[in-house]
């Protein structure tokens, strides 16, 4: 009996797998279940335990306790916070607004016909793909206040007398590392709104030029309505990077000079890991979520403006 079970137990698991495999349900989501447990341990989990740590006062070597939201309380009577509120704003609402531009720019004219056309795409792509910490160095020494090679051009040309103090005073230092970062950034901009314009038909221009339109009335007719979808996303992915960059300002400026560069990640990680309060860090870090879901749902509620992706008004 033993003997006969065996194969009729077999046959029923090759029967029942044979049915999930025909199920579409089934079958997607045994395939979603490698992406699922990606994202729980390297997203979730990582989330729920930042959010929990804001809630205790953990240290660097010990357990913390719960204390709910003092540390929220503490952060709002702390003046480097706001002044490090301030500084994230100004850094992502500046630096995205020219990325956006310059990458508008740039691949509007890459777009058209022109020579080397794939050298020059290459060359646009290519602050993108040096490694960001090489980038950071490479400003740091251009940014010096002995050696920089910006200052020492001016004095040669006659513009200036001394050498720029670009780290060392504090709006120097805010729009240095601003430009740092729209170099760093614009070939992402640009390439990817390239992108978009090839898939804008050329039978809608031919038509225009048909009636007489001019090259503004192109752009804000066609080139503009047909591109928002694409600026939208590019636009959101932008913003989120900027919002949260880490690598070049640590790398630049440590936050300095006097708090004038710290951004939310850099002070969360100054009071995290090197001061060891990893309570206070985490709740800096979970103070970044409000700003970043907003960013987020203006973009997804835009997306689904089919009147506005079109160039309408609602």
């Amino acid at each position: 009996m033993a003997v006969i079970a065996e194969p009729l137990a077999q046959a029923a698991r090759r029967s029942l797998f044979s049915l999930a495999l025909e199920n579409r349900n089934v079958l997607g989501a045994m395939f979603m279940l490698p992406a699922l447990a990606i994202l729980i341990l390297f997203l979730a989990y990582p989330l729920g335990l930042g959010l929990w740590l804001g809630l205790t006062d953990t240290k660097i070597g010990g357990e913390g306790r719960f204390i709910g939201l003092e540390n929220f309380v503490s952060l709002s009577k702390d003046n480097v916070f706001w002044l490090s509120v301030f500084n994230t704003i100004f850094y992502t609402v500046t630096a995205s607004a020219i990325k956006f531009a310059v990458g508008l720019y740039l691949a509007l004219l890459l777009n058209e016909r022109l020579p080397f056309k794939s050298v020059m795409r290459a060359i646009v792509l290519l602050p993108f793909v040096v490694p960001t910490v090489l980038s950071a160095i490479a400003f740091w020494w251009i940014y010096d206040s002995q050696f920089s090679i910006i200052s020492w051009v001016l004095i040669k040309m006659g513009l200036i007398h001394s050498y720029i103090d670009f780290l060392g005073d504090p709006w120097n230092a805010r729009w240095s590392v601003v430009l740092a970062n729209i170099w760093r950034g614009v070939p992402f901009v640009a390439i990817t709104l390239l992108a978009g314009l090839q898939t804008i038909s050329p039978s809608l221009y031919e038509a225009a030029n048909l009636d007489g339109a001019t090259n503004w009335q192109r752009f804000r007719f066609i080139t503009l309505p047909m591109l928002s979808p694409i600026i939208a996303v590019v636009m959101t992915f932008s913003v989120l990077m900027t919002f949260t960059d880490f690598q070049l300002i640590y790398t630049i400026t440590r936050g300095g000079p006097i708090n004038a560069t710290h951004l939310m990640a850099t002070l969360s990680f100054q009071r995290a890991i090197t001061g060891g309060h990893l309570g206070e860090g985490a709740a800096i870090s979970n103070a970044m979520i409000p700003f970043l879901a907003a960013a987020i749902l203006l973009s997804f509620f835009g997306l689904q403006r089919s009147k506005w992706q079109q160039g309408g008004r609602d």
